[in-house]
Parts: C-alpha cells; structure tokens; sequence
C-alpha cells in the first residue's frame, strides 16, 4: 500500500519547512509520496519544496485559491497512491507516524481514519493553552485528544487518512469550511464506508494563531454545526447545543446574582474553571499556562456559543440558505 501525503498550503513556508523536515525522520521502511498544493499563496514554498527533493519523494502543485478542502481534492487527483493521508501544513509529524498507521490498518483495515493532536514542549504558551481547550476532555469530550467515547469518530483533517476508494466513491470534501471534515465523514458513513480513531497516530499540531483569529476561528466552528444538522439530522446531537447553553447559563447566572442575590449557579462556573485551572497546570506543568487556558476555553465557549445561537437561527428557524446566511463559511469552487 503506498501512502500518499496531502498537505494543502497557503502562505506558510516556514511551517512546511517543519513538516518535511520531521517528515526525514521517519522510521517507516516502505515508499511514500507527498503531495504539496500551493492554495494560491503568494508566499509560495516551491523552494523548500526542493529543499527536500534529494530525501523525500515530493511533488508541488501551484492552482488559484479555492480553500483547503478543494486543495485537498486537488492534490488526491495528482496523486498515485492507495491510501491518502492529509495534513494541516502547521502539523510536525512524529517520527513512529507512518509505521503506527500501517500497523493500525493491517490489524484492522477502515477506509477512513483520524487521529489526534499533541502540543510539543518547544510550543508557545498560548499554543499549549489552545491545544489544552481543544483536546480536554473538560471542554470538548477529549475527542480531538483521543476519546472514543462520544458516537462515531469524525476524523479532523488537520490529521485523517482516506482510502482512493472512499475518496472515488464521496468525491472528497465538499466547499464548506470550517466544517469539511465532518461533513465528509458522514457522507462516507452514508455510502457505507467506516471512519475510525487511531488513538497512537498523533500528529504536533501547532496552530499558530493569536487570541483574535482563534476567536473568529471557533465562531465559524459554531455558525457551521447547525448547517451540516440541517443537511444531515439524523447525525445531530444534544452536545452539539452545550457550549450555548453553557454561555447562555453563565450570564443568567450572573444576572441572578445581581438581582436576587442568588449565587449558588455561578459559583458551579467558579468550580468548573478552577477545576480546569488545576487540570491545565498540572498537565502543562505551569501556573501561567494553567491561567491561559482560562481565557482559552472562554473564548472557545463564548465563539463557538454564539456563532451556533445564530446560525441555528438563521438556518434551522428561518430557513435561509446556508450559503447566503454565511457566504464566508462557502469557498467557491
């Protein structure tokens, strides 16, 4: 089985020069190809493209800009392997990676898989308090860490694998983004193929992304939940809801604790994040990161809660097209 490695790319050199870099060091015996789609950038990595030419088998394509979902389609199409396994161009690839997923698909072969992502010591603090808000199972179930607890598996593509077969049979990721992923997912379940965790197949994934656009970032992860339960409720779930109800909760417990006096419910707030406080420091071994994680998972609730309150409204109540609703969450192909 040859892997192929699709890693869509826009304006970000330096981070593919990590990944491939990491990428040489691999344990894994047998012959791999990496596909590399320049997604219109205009800081283009051709160059550290053929940095690696003489230790990596690699080949780079440069198209218009039409988001990672298409780019990835793209650089499938291009290439020759029989399984593909696509990666965010901020991921730094363990070492064990490649062997770990051969492995994993001899035992138990699945034409689609997922795995989760780690934070590396050399990671910044703010990193390593957002990787700590999207992987806890304190914030959301720990599926993106490693749970399998909740449902079936969507698998993220900052770190997935699919077969020619699944990619042939679903045509790939839609032009939703955020959102992409789990959307295809569902459409593979749909056509009868299963997705599945590979909770040793984890990836560094870096994130190098500031307070700000991290905000924007799960605001957009909220407004595109209610669109794919629109396209597909039979996949919908109460947890989907929690990060609203829980931002909703919060300034009603406030408000309750202004006018009457009442306290009890916003003190449960205070448990819940001096139990994530202790969590974060201890897993991080810092107090400072422990503290940032605060501010991490606020504004991951607080984006993602109200990005899903108006979305739901717009799209589930009102019935508005998602792609008029929010045309910036539609990349057009």
């Amino acid at each position: 089985m040859l892997f192929s490695l699709i890693i869509p790319v826009y304006n970000r050199p330096d981070e593919v020069d990590e990944l491939l870099e990491s990428l040489t060091h691999s344990t894994y015996k047998e012959i791999f190809e990496i596909v590399l789609v320049e997604d219109g950038s205009t800081l283009v990595c051709k160059e550290v493209a053929q940095k690696y030419g003489d230790r990596l088998d690699i080949s780079y394509y440069y198209k218009d800009n039409s988001g990672p979902g298409d780019s990835r389609n793209y650089g499938m199409k291009k290439a020759r392997g029989d399984y593909f396994i696509i990666f965010d161009s901020d991921c730094i690839i363990p070492k064990e990676y490649l062997a770990v997923v051969d492995t994993a698909l001899k035992q138990d072969y699945v034409d689609c898989f997922g795995g989760p992502d780690h934070a590396l010591d050399s990671f910044s603090d703010i990193q390593k308090a957002i990787n700590f808000a999207m992987t806890s199972f304190l914030t959301t179930g720990g599926i993106r860490g490693g749970s399998e607890k909740i449902g079936k598996f969507q698998p993220r593509s900052f770190n997935m694998g699919l077969s020619r077969k699944g990619f042939e049979a679903s045509k790939g990721f839609g032009n939703i983004h955020p959102g992409e992923d789990p959307d295809l997912s569902i459409r593979l379940w749909n056509l009868g193929f299963e997705t599945k965790l590979f909770p040793n197949a984890y990836v560094y994934h870096k994130r190098r992304i500031d307070w700000d656009k991290f905000s924007v970032q799960v605001n957009k992860f909220g407004k595109a939940r209610p669109i794919l339960n629109s396209w597909y409720p039979k996949y919908s779930k109460l947890t989907f809801f929690f990060p609203s109800i829980f931002i909703i909760g919060f300034f009603i417990s406030f408000l309750l604790m202004l006018v009457v006096n009442f306290d009890s419910l916003l003190q449960l707030y205070f448990v819940y994040f001096l139990v994530l406080f202790l969590v974060s420091s201890y897993q991080n071994k810092s107090i400072k990161i422990g503290y940032l994680s605060l501010i991490a998972v606020w504004k991951q609730f607080y984006g993602y809660g109200l990005g899903f309150i108006k979305s739901y409204f717009k799209v589930i109540i009102l019935k508005q097209k998602p792609q008029e609703a929010f045309p910036e969450l539609f990349f057009k192909i």
